[in-house]
């Protein structure tokens, strides 16, 4: 019986895998699409949140049969409920992606290239992607080193505002494109947030202690 159920549990770390992979892609190609000015990209963007979409329910249904099916230990008890919690950030980090997506599509046009713009899809895109790796391997410094490198993102997004702050001043009739672009970075500094979560999440499944949650 438990052999069976950590086969399960490893399926239910793939699926959760390529859930993070999905997410990866789409803020990666939805920052493309800004830069480059591509709404094509864009538009694939929001059909990758999509799937994203389904694959959450399909991780759902994977944890409430384990739940049901099974007889989990609390350890297991405590992974499977931080599945459920992680799906849920890792949902919303596509819905963002999509948000910049959209906003691509009604610029219509590549916006002047930001560099802390890029380097926030990055940075967030590096704590998405190690946020699930520490919960696949189990490492929890590698979990609590995502939750610290929040302070990076922060720190770009802070940069960016002053960045834009200062193209309005000097070029006030461009200040609907410039605030596009705070909000595009406001939702990226909400992906490093709900990455945060996801190491949390991860954190609390090897220790039992969770610290809270960001919006």
């Amino acid at each position: 019986m438990r052999n069976r159920f950590d086969t399960q549990l490893m399926e239910l770390n793939n699926e959760l895998i390529a859930m993070g992979a999905l997410c990866e892609n789409a803020i990666a190609s939805s920052v493309k699409a800004l830069l480059s000015g591509d709404t094509r990209l864009a538009a694939s963007a929001i059909r990758i949140d999509q799937e994203i979409d389904r694959k959450e329910r399909e991780i759902e249904s994977m944890c409430l049969k384990l739940l049901l099916q099974q007889q989990p230990v609390a350890s297991d008890l405590r992974l499977i409920s931080a599945v459920l919690k992680m799906i849920t950030d890792i949902e919303r980090i596509g819905d963002q992606a999509s948000d910049i997506a959209e906003i691509v599509i009604s610029l219509s046009d590549a916006c002047r290239h930001n560099r802390h713009i890029d380097e926030m899809a990055q940075a967030t895109i590096k704590m998405v992607t190690e946020s699930l790796d520490a919960f696949v391997r189990r490492d929890l410094d590698l979990a609590r080193s995502v939750i610290a490198y929040d302070d990076v993102v922060d720190d770009l997004f802070a940069q960016c505002k002053r960045d834009l702050i200062a193209e309005i001043a000097q070029e006030q009739d461009d200040g609907e494109r410039v605030l596009d672009i705070l909000m595009i970075a406001k939702y990226l500094e909400r992906i490093g947030d709900h990455a945060t979560n996801i190491a949390e999440w991860v954190e609390y499944s090897i220790t039992g202690v969770h610290k809270g949650t960001n919006v």
